[in-house]
C-alpha cells in the first residue's frame, strides 16, 4: 500500500477480530506471606545435589523484591547493597529474557537487554526488606557469584534456564500446598510470586506510585492490572458510601 502497488487493502474484508486479552492479574494466584514462606521452605526439599536450596534466593527476589523472573536471572553482586542489619538496595538495569536461540544476535537463549518499558540506560532502584538481605547473603556465601558478579547461575556456571526452575517450583508447589490449591490458579507460575508482591504492597496501604516505581509500572498499568488483587477495598468503599448517604 505505501508502495501504491495496490489499489485497495485487502485487509479491510477481513472479518475476524481479534479476541479480548484479559490485562487483570487473576487475584487467585496471589500467596498470602505464610503460603509465600512456606513455599520458599519447600523448594530447598527438591531435587539431588542441593537443586532447589540452588534456586531458592532466585525465588525469593521474585516474591519481596516483586522482580520479573528475567530481572531476577540477570542480577550482578554489583547491583546490590546488602547491608548486615536493615534494608538494603538493589539497583536493576539488566534484564535477560529466555527466547529461542534463532532470535537473538548472540546466538544464546538468554540476552542481555534494559528493563521492559524503559529505555536500554535507565535503572529501577529498589529497597529490599532485611529478610531478603539475609537471604542473599547466605546465597553469596554458599555459592559465590560468577565471573561477571552475576549471583544466580546453574551448576555449570551458566544463565538459569526457564525450564529448570519452572520444574522446581511445580515440585516445591506440591510439597507446600494441599491438593485442591496444587489444582488451582495459586503460584501456578513463578511470575506469580511478583504478583503477590505487589497485591501486598498494595493492600498494605503503600501509595500506588510508589509502587509502580518499585515494580517498574506506571500508575496507570499498575492500577489497571492490579485492580482486582486490592484485597478488602470493597467493604472500605461500601462504608465511606454508607457514610455519605446518611442525612
Amino acid at each position: 500500500m505505501e508502495l501504491e502497488e495496490l489499489d485497495a487493502n485487502p485487509l479491510h474484508k477481513v472479518k475476524w477480530k481479534p479476541p479480548k486479552v484479559t490485562e487483570t492479574v487473576d487475584p487467585r494466584v496471589a500467596v498470602n506471606p505464610r503460603q509465600a514462606q512456606e513455599l520458599l521452605t519447600m523448594v530447598t526439599y527438591v531435587g539431588g545435589r542441593g537443586r532447589g536450596r540452588r534456586l531458592m534466593a532466585l525465588f525469593a527476589y521474585m516474591y519481596y523484591a516483586a522482580l520479573r523472573p528475567a530481572e531476577a536471572v540477570g542480577l550482578r553482586l554489583q547491583d546490590c547493597y546488602l547491608p548486615l542489619k536493615g534494608w538494603g538496595r538493589l539497583t536493576v538495569d539488566v534484564s535477560r529474557p529466555e527466547v529461542n536461540t534463532k532470535w537473538t544476535d548472540s546466538g544464546n537463549a538468554h540476552e542481555e537487554r534494559g528493563l521492559k518499558h524503559r529505555g536500554r540506560a535507565d535503572v529501577r532502584p529498589m529497597p529490599i526488606p532485611p529478610e531478603l538481605v539475609k537471604i542473599l547473603r547466605q546465597h553469596i556465601d554458599e555459592y559465590g557469584t560468577g565471573e561477571d558478579g552475576r549471583v544466580f547461575r546453574s551448576e555449570r556456571g551458566g544463565v538459569i534456564g526457564s525450564t529448570a526452575y519452572t520444574e522446581v517450583w511445580q515440585e516445591a508447589r506440591k510439597l507446600a500446598l494441599i491438593p485442591a490449591q496444587v489444582a488451582s490458579p495459586l503460584a501456578r507460575r513463578p511470575y506469580d510470586l511478583r504478583h503477590a508482591a505487589v497485591s501486598l504492597w498494595l493492600n498494605a496501604g503503600v501509595s500506588a506510585p510508589d509502587v509502580a516505581e518499585r515494580a517498574g509500572h506506571s500508575v496507570d498499568v499498575l492500577l489497571r492490572v492490579y485492580a482486582k488483587c486490592l484485597d478488602g477495598q470493597k467493604d472500605l468503599a461500601n462504608k465511606r458510601i454508607g457514610d455519605a448517604l446518611v442525612v
